[in-house]
């Protein structure tokens, strides 16, 4: 299979002068197949279901994977298919939607910061404190909800509020990964054409009408703002430490692949193991492997 980890039009790492318009949605690598992808997830699924049992069983350290996208992308599948071999004990999953009125009374971090995974986990955000810089600034109208100190009326979201919240994520990573952290950070790069497709099957589909609400067209409509959003937030959060990884989402054979060998790989550089036991505990495991040998 190829390196997709130095394939520019699959993954990108650090941020600089990233352009989406250059990316397309649906490329495939000529010298690979749907059934060659899917044959290759199942090996990496196997893999890291493995190693995330050594994450657990040692823990002190975590993995946060951050799934974002415009609607109909792939992230409910993506997390479904790609981390179906994992233990749910060492596995979190947590979907944000519309801020409650105890969250937007907090800072725009801590909604998410309180479901960070605990050190021996998986964590996976379906959405994250990032649409505080994609939603909130193309309807820049729901910061007036959060009750800001001096930011009470649109003129005061200038430049300088939006960088100062970029700075804040970036600041909120390195935290976290001068803790323990590893954070894996997914935009599912989509096609308007493909998500069109898309919601004309959850509309004509029976069973994927609870999918779809008319608000995803009103937002569809919005798309040119949407992906000016997403840029700059890949150009100023992206970083070599807490890089973003561009996932073309237009063949979810191909996206969901790439996604779990980037998975595999870092919790290979995790390296988990499973804990060393001091001396008295093997004794102890001994004696008791003698008691229940000699059961009568």
């Amino acid at each position: 299979m190829p390196n997709f980890h130095k394939d520019p039009k699959i993954t990108f790492y650090n941020g600089a002068n990233f352009k989406r318009s250059s990316l397309l949605t649906n490329y495939v690598p000529t010298d690979i197949n749907e059934q060659e992808c899917k044959e290759a997830m199942f090996k990496n699924i196997e893999r890291i279901g493995k190693e995330q049992e050594k994450l657990y069983a040692s823990g002190n350290h975590s993995l946060l994977i951050i799934f974002q996208a415009m609607d109909a992308a792939g992230k409910d599948s993506t997390i479904e298919n790609v981390m179906t071999g994992i233990n749910p004990q060492g596995c979190n999953v947590v979907s944000f939607k519309q801020p409650s009125k105890e969250e937007l009374a907090h800072d725009f971090l801590w909604r998410c910061s309180k479901d960070l995974p605990q050190r021996g986990k998986i964590g996976i955000f379906n959405r994250s404190y990032y649409e505080e810089v994609l939603v909130c600034k193309v309807h820049p109208a729901y910061i007036m909800g959060q009750n800001i100190g001096d930011h009470q009326t649109l003129d005061a979201l200038d430049s300088n509020f939006w960088n100062n919240r970029y700075q804040s994520i970036v600041n909120f990573e390195e935290h976290l990964a001068n803790n323990g952290y590893t954070i894996l950070k997914f935009f599912l790069n989509v096609g308007k054409e493909e998500q069109k497709n898309r919601f004309l099957a959850r509309i004509d589909e029976e069973d994927k009408n609870w999918k779809f609400s008319f608000g995803d067209i009103e937002e569809r409509l919005l798309w040119d703002k949407y992906m000016e959003a997403y840029e700059s937030m890949i150009v100023n959060t992206a970083t070599e430490k807490n890089p973003w990884f561009v996932i073309p989402a237009d063949n979810k054979w191909l996206m969901q692949y790439v996604v779990s060998e980037i998975i595999k790989d870092t919790i290979k550089t995790i390296n988990p193991s499973f804990p060393d036991l001091p001396a008295s505990q093997i004794e102890t495991l001994q004696k008791a492997k003698e008691v229940l040998q000699n059961e009568k």
